[in-house]
């Protein structure tokens, strides 16, 4: 691997977004993500190589560190920040089709629940893994996630909860959109939830985590 994918995987995994980012502290004045991923492209490295060298094995490292309870929430919005200043100049690349897409991730919040935090870092997540990721926010109604399904019919559903009052909501939005779409794929997450709440509901899966999400997305794609 070249050097300045080796220094941009380090980068987005420990969250070294540019040269006047403090963190982490042992790489304080050094370049960021954002200098590595510009020298890359112009090293002529192509955006497919830097996605599959340095981007995806960042995001699973920091992801499996997450699950793991090795690293925690702050660490991973900064690989977030950090992953996301480097997809800024791969986008247009995804746009030209010179980056073939795995899919469409479409996730939110489900309806009644305002909580983000974990819905972002699970898109953060599979954006980094090479999916588009359309996200709807907070309080989505089933509304919502079908008129995404009507605009990307092949797209998978993701929705989260973190509260219990919240949770129950899930099932008349899975059985809304299944009427709809009955052929959509679904996976539910958040900590009151388990994989046999899910089955009930008739999501397709449980995710556990950020990387037991995207180990779930790239299996469908496998």
């Amino acid at each position: 691997m070249k050097d300045c994918l080796k220094k941009l995987n380090e980068c987005v995994e420990f969250g070294k977004i540019n040269q006047a980012s403090p963190y982490p502290a042992q790489l304080k004045g050094q370049p960021g993500a954002d200098e590595w991923t510009k020298i890359a492209l112009d090293e002529g490295i192509s955006p497919k190589t830097i996605l599959d060298e340095a981007l995806i094995p960042a995001m699973n490292a920091i992801g499996l560190k997450f699950s793991e309870g090795k690293a925690f929430v702050p660490q991973m919005l900064l690989s977030a920040k950090a992953m996301n200043i480097a997809m800024k100049y791969l986008k247009p690349f995804y746009q030209s089709g010179d980056i073939k897409q795995k899919g469409v991730f479409i996730i939110g919040t489900v309806q009644g629940d305002l909580h983000d935090i974990g819905k972002n870092l699970v898109g953060m997540l599979a954006e980094g893994n090479g999916w588009k990721v359309i996200d709807l926010g907070t309080d989505v109604s089933a509304e919502k996630y079908i008129k995404a399904l009507d605009e990307n019919p092949d797209g998978i559903c993701g929705m989260s909860a973190l509260l219990t009052t919240t949770m129950v909501n899930m099932g008349p939005i899975v059985s809304a959109i299944h009427k709809k779409h009955p052929n959509t794929k679904i996976v539910v997450g958040g900590p009151p939830l388990s994989t046999k709440f899910a089955l009930e509901i008739g999501a397709n899966a449980y995710s556990r985590d950020t990387q037991d999400n995207v180990n779930w997305l790239n299996s469908i794609k496998a």
